[in-house]
């Protein structure tokens, strides 16, 4: 073949599975230009047999036209010689090096919901309907490059007709890994708790009929198992809670349109702009105040909440189901409290057997389990509160100034851990994985690891972790060093900074910024808990220069279970033991005797390590407030019920009154105040706002107090608090009024959802 002077343009980013080879050749059949398109390990290779002047065009055209799920991250291109080509073809995938990124599963898109409805085509109601612009893409896949025999779809053989529009690139189905139909691809059964087949030919009609009747239903989807019940039936969603053992913790929902939302929530521009992206998230919404008009949900569903989760359904089982059915459906995972939710039929059978009433299982394998992702639309902007189905594993690069990176591996933390991957200077976060407590949760985390060392080609002998020594996955950094592999310890609150500032692409040789976390706890550098702080510092090097009032933890965890502990603790510094004694009218339990132990603990300092936890002062002043349960059912219940009761009041109330003690944020004298309202029978909404609203105040006092000793302009937000958004918004508006430049989370959650991307840009930063 003769050869001519040409150009390769190389592609990096999401350009695999989301028909960005026939796009590529549509355009350049439109440009009338030769040459191939081919996927590699590192992306999409184009080769033109062109000038640079026409590639220049072209590869401006295609960053203007991309498909809906594509996005380009580097393109490079450079002239050498290629054959002369008489078209423009599709080439074969080669394989080498992985650097190339996974593409989030996707809702199913307008053109395949019209064809599941159109009565003529032969995909009409067919559960599996996809395309290259929608449907199952990380659930699926176990190594890449993105090609069929790379996924659980391997299984599946083609039909004649599906062969054909998965080899045509006219055909938006050319190429689409999960392409399948009902002649030739995975089909739906439902069956019994006990594994007998319930024979019904309409699957989704009998389904919509059990929920009617109040049953709970097993749902087998695209990343896992989700329970359903109707949600406007209070009976159904407390059987549901009582089965699964899920006390109080807020149930997601699923409904039709935005019509059917808008029955029960409020619903803006930027929310229905969230509900119908592709990723299809839960999305936190305010409750409507329930009229004739209106459809009123069940008040089991988030007890502890003035906002409700909702969801569209995102794939066609969700369609054909809600088509059944009109009234909003609880969404939620498939498990029992504390355990991974389940992702194989088996797992289901089990998990689930006393939970679910019926069973809809499929014969599609789930390869990688993935949870619902949830976010919240602020004034500031959409605020990602765990960060799963739909975005992960997008990857993040490298801030401006860290240079291509050794491989290197963040281990997260021991909440809502995800891990962090960084080759070159990308950085891809993992799914939501969950708590680490439980055994089979941790088994998970040490699958996903393995999973993406394999997709993303990581040999990384370099991991980073947080202090904590009891953090599982501190341990587990702990036995990769011990089989000689190099491991960095990142302080916790570090982590979260350093994540923010990535978040934002600060730069590497940025000036120096002050962070504020507020948090449950994590540990210090000085081997205390800290949770409520002001770092003073960069990426490789924060230093604590402020704090919330360090207060005991009487009897260490337990106090983070009992939240009256925490109002004890710090009604102590102010207060004696008899004078505590007698305040039984502000909190029942301090008439218990397990208050003489405490005293006890207290004396001699055992098992009461000091914390400045932001947390645990939400919990003091909720349980003064009544709205703490004796014993939480699940992290941050006490503060969330706390910002619910502010959100209630509809007053202008004053701020309650922090100190600036030194370096020290210190409650004192707003405790005095909330004891004489108490008495003197204040509203408690009125109290709860004026505690938010006097933290926000101490926050900024100390700020500036800080800037006046420390060179900065730039204040970051972060820890899990700050998904509060009364105080987060309110904290963020006071430091830019005062003439700071704020920086909040973007792309990760402010919770330990996002630590391991900073644990990963600490130890960048230091090895430099």
């Amino acid at each position: 073949m003769p050869h001519s002077k040409g150009m390769r343009l190389r592609v990096n980013g999401i350009v695999q599975g989301v028909g960005f080879r026939p796009f590529i050749w549509r355009l350049a059949t439109e440009l009338k230009l030769t040459g191939r398109v081919y996927n590699d390990a590192g992306g999409v290779i184009i080769e033109l047999n062109c000038n640079e002047e026409r590639a220049s065009e072209f590869a401006e055209m295609m960053s203007q036209q991309l498909p809906p799920l594509a996005r380009i991250d580097a393109m490079h291109y450079e002239p050498l010689d290629l054959p002369l080509f008489s078209s423009f073809e599709i080439d074969v995938s080669q394989s080498g090096i992985v650097t190339t990124g996974c593409a989030p599963d996707a809702a199913t898109c307008p053109d395949c919901l019209t064809e599941l409805w159109q009565s003529g085509d032969r995909r009409y109601q067919y559960p599996f309907i996809n395309c290259t612009n929608c449907g199952p893409r990380l659930s699926i896949i176990r190594q890449i490059p993105y090609d069929r025999a790379s996924t659980t779809m391997a299984e599946f053989t083609l039909c004649a007709a599906c062969q054909q529009e998965y080899d045509n690139p006219a055909d938006r189905r050319f190429h689409a890994q999960p392409n399948a139909c009902p002649d030739c691809g995975p089909y739906c059964w439902l069956e019994t708790p006990d594994g007998e087949l319930v024979a019904s030919e309409m699957p989704f009609h009998t389904l919509g009929e059990a929920l009617r009747d109040g049953l709970i239903v097993a749902i087998k989807g695209i990343g896992g198992v989700h329970l359903a019940c109707d949600a406007t039936n209070e009976q159904a969603v407390k059987r549901l809670r009582e089965r699964k053992q899920r006390s109080h913790k807020a149930l997601a929902l699923m409904a039709a349109n935005i019509e059917a939302i808008r029955q029960f929530a409020r619903v803006n521009e930027q929310d229905e702009a969230l509900l119908g992206h592709p990723a299809a998230p839960v999305v936190l919404l305010s409750t409507q105040e329930k009229t004739d008009q209106l459809r009123a949900i069940a008040p089991s569903v988030a007890p502890d909440n003035t906002k409700i989760g909702v969801m569209f359904p995102y794939s066609p089982v969700h369609h054909l189901l809600l088509a059944e059915i009109d009234f909003p459906l609880v969404m939620t995972s498939g498990n029992r409290s504390g355990e991974p939710q389940a992702i194989t039929n088996d797992a289901a059978r089990s998990q689930l057997y006393g939970i679910a009433d019926l069973l809809l299982l499929h014969n599609r394998p789930i390869h990688n389990r993935l949870d619902d992702s949830v976010v919240v639309a602020g004034k500031h902007g959409t605020q990602i509160l765990r960060r799963a189905r739909g975005y992960a594993p997008t990857s993040l690069s490298l801030p401006p100034g860290f240079p291509a990176a050794p491989a290197l591996i963040a281990l997260g933390g021991q909440l809502k851990n995800t891990l962090c991957l960084v080759k070159e200077r990308r950085a891809v976060i993992t799914q939501h994985l969950g708590d680490l407590h439980d055994a089979s949760t941790f088994d998970e985390y040490l699958q996903t690891l393995q999973l993406y060392r394999e997709l993303y080609d990581n040999a990384a002998e370099h991991y980073v972790c947080d202090m904590h020594p009891e953090y599982l996955s501190t341990k587990h950094g702990v036995s990769l060093e011990e089989q000689g592999n190099h491991l960095t310890r990142v302080q916790h609150h570090h982590a979260h900074i350093a994540a923010c500032l990535g978040d934002n692409e600060y730069p590497l040789a940025g000036e120096a910024v002050l962070g504020i976390c507020l948090d449950g706890t994590g540990f210090g550098t000085d081997e205390t808990l800290w949770g409520g702080e002001f770092l003073y510092g960069s990426y490789a090097e924060m230093r604590r220069v402020a704090s919330l009032l360090p207060v005991s933890l009487i009897g260490g965890a337990q106090a983070i279970k009992s939240p009256w502990r925490s109002l004890y603790a710090q009604l102590r510094q102010c207060f004696s033991a008899g004078q505590l004694a007698e305040m039984i009218d502000i909190c029942p339990q301090f008439a218990d005797p397990m208050c003489n132990s405490f005293e006890k603990m207290l004396t001699m300092q055992l098992n009461c390590p000091l914390s400045s936890s932001a947390g645990r002062l939400f919990d003091a002043v909720a349980t003064a407030l009544g709205c703490a349960p004796v014993q939480i059912t699940y992290e941050g219940q006490a503060a969330i019920r706390l910002e619910s009761l502010a959100l209630t009041c509809q007053e202008e109330v004053e701020p309650y009154h922090l100190n600036i003690i030194d370096n020290h944020i210190v409650p004192q004298a707003m405790w005095q105040q909330i004891l004489t309202d108490l008495r003197q029978g204040r509203s408690k909404a009125a109290m709860a706002l004026a505690f938010h609203k006097g933290l926000v105040i101490a926050l900024s006092e100390m700020t500036l107090k800080l800037k006046a000793a420390y060179d900065f302009t730039t204040v970051v937000l972060s820890g899990g608090v700050m998904q509060n958004l009364l105080l987060g918004e309110a904290l963020q508006d006071t430091l830019q009024a005062s003439g700071l430049s704020v920086l909040t989370h973007q792309q990760l959650p402010a919770n330990d959802g996002g630590i391991a991307f900073g644990q990963a840009l600490v130890a960048l930063a230091k090895n430099q």
